[in-house]
């Protein structure tokens, strides 16, 4: 793998060992990462907790990004603790059912404007505050989908709210890159996580997904996790603003 020996790291969006952010931990992890882990409320203590525990991480706290005083809170311990950061994990995203699983022109002002801040504008918050703490550099990362590129049957508003964290990430790469700090957002295939639960005929979006790519293959979050590792190398320190598939090829097919 990768190098990651005295790195420290905040990972935000475990939910639980099928998560995506639970894969690209278990690869800082392996990679000698210093670990921050995040889990939403109480109920979903029980689920993230014992997995944080098993990967070492010296920091376990709760943060709902829509709470402004435990995302202060989280960076207070972090500052304290360990007077620095050198990398951010997002991937959290939330709609409400009938915004996703309705027609775009049929979403409420509502549910897309929370749909915005939760899996979009939380990124923004998470780099404002984790910029001072990257006093050597960094690395942001975000997680999209390939709904942000191409409309994708049953993915609601959250396609055109993935395309704008996509852009999100170019402009926070430009706005922080004089700081050495780099972003990207990654691209997965579709996987079998919680969240991708909510989304109508999941099932056959994936087999879909293994017909379309040229590699006939779904990606796993130990794969996401791999690459997550990769880009928060050293290994990468020369690369940043990009959104990088990982699906198979799945994204090169018309």
């Amino acid at each position: 793998m990768f190098n990651l020996h005295g790195k420290k790291g905040l990972v935000v969006g475990v939910a639980n060992n099928q998560s995506i952010a639970y894969g690209c931990a278990k690869a800082y992890e392996l990679c000698g990462a210093d670990l921050a882990i995040t889990y939403l409320n109480a109920k979903a203590e029980p689920h993230v907790r014992p997995l944080a525990e098993m990967l070492g991480a010296s920091i376990i706290e709760p943060m709902d990004v829509e709470q402004p005083e435990q995302m202060a809170a989280v960076f207070k311990i972090i500052e304290e603790k360990w007077g620095r950061l050198d990398f951010v994990l997002h991937s959290i995203a939330f709609a409400p059912k009938e915004d996703l699983h309705g027609r775009v022109v049929d979403s409420s002002r509502e549910g897309f404007l929370r749909t915005m801040d939760v899996s979009c504008h939380s990124f923004v918050r998470l780099a404002k505050m984790a910029e001072p703490l990257m006093k050597d550099g960094g690395c942001m990362l975000t997680m999209s989908y390939m709904g942000a590129d191409e409309v994708i049957n049953n993915y609601g508003i959250m396609g055109p709210v993935k395309a704008a964290l996509q852009s999100v990430s170019r402009y926070l790469a430009s706005e922080l890159g004089p700081r050495g700090i780099r972003v990207h957002a990654i691209s997965p295939g579709p996987l079998k996580t919680r969240a991708a639960s909510g989304i109508k005929a999941f099932d056959a979006l994936m087999e879909k997904a293994v017909e379309r790519s040229p590699l006939h293959t779904l990606v796993s979050i130990e794969d996401v996790g791999a690459l997550a590792a990769f880009l928060t190398s050293d290994v990468a320190k020369t690369l940043t603003g990009g959104t990088i598939y990982i699906d198979g090829g799945y994204n090169i097919v018309g």
